[in-house]
């Protein structure tokens, strides 16, 4: 982990220079949609396993995907939309190479992959988020949005402090709580 004193540049450079080339990547070439939609219907079910249920079926194509679970919930059910799988994957084979051969050398390389990952996320969200979202249609678009975006908010409150080393992992979430706190009570006030 870098220490809060180190330099920014050592994250952040690397972290940027992954969205910079992904959106490159996005703009000149045509989207991957098998991959996307092999994320997504993955992230649906490492959801239900998560909460304890299994996976029945699952369908991938360029053309759409679908899963078929033993138990569901709208988390289960938006996870794609704010769970950003391959980071995630990414995150978790760094961790393991870490810990198994001592990759830290590679970091640069990681953090590039990590923005990416994350830029990859963010921008076939969005482009899935234009079309007839099943879904998004049986929770609701309102209901929907909210949680998507809280839950991508939370997946960087959570995400940065790991991958800088600044602060502790759930400070963060702390300042958060705070700061949302203080709103409502000025938006009571008015």
């Amino acid at each position: 982990m870098l220490s809060a004193t180190g330099p920014v540049d050592v994250v952040w450079v690397p972290l940027v220079a992954g969205v910079l080339c992904w959106t490159a990547v996005y703009a000149l070439l045509p989207e991957p949609l098998w991959i996307y939609v092999l994320g997504h219907e993955m992230t649906h079910a490492l959801w239900a396993w998560l909460f304890g249920g299994r996976v029945k079926k699952i369908r991938v194509s360029s053309r759409g995907g679908h899963v078929v679970l033993t138990k569901t919930n709208f988390l289960i059910t938006l996870a794609p939309y704010f769970f950003p799988f391959y980071a995630v994957l990414a995150a978790a084979i760094f961790g393991a190479g870490d810990s198994l051969w001592g990759w830290q050398a590679c970091r640069p390389v990681f953090l590039i992959l990590m923005g990416a990952a994350y830029g990859f996320h963010v921008t076939m969200t969005w482009s899935i988020l234009r079309t007839r979202q099943p879904d998004l249609v049986s929770e609701g678009w309102f209901f929907s949005g909210v949680v998507i975006v809280l839950g991508n908010q939370l997946v960087l409150i959570l995400s940065i402090p790991l991958l800088t080393g600044g602060v502790p992992v759930f400070e963060p979430m702390l300042w958060w709580g705070s700061e949302t706190g203080n709103l409502w009570r000025w938006l009571l006030r008015m």
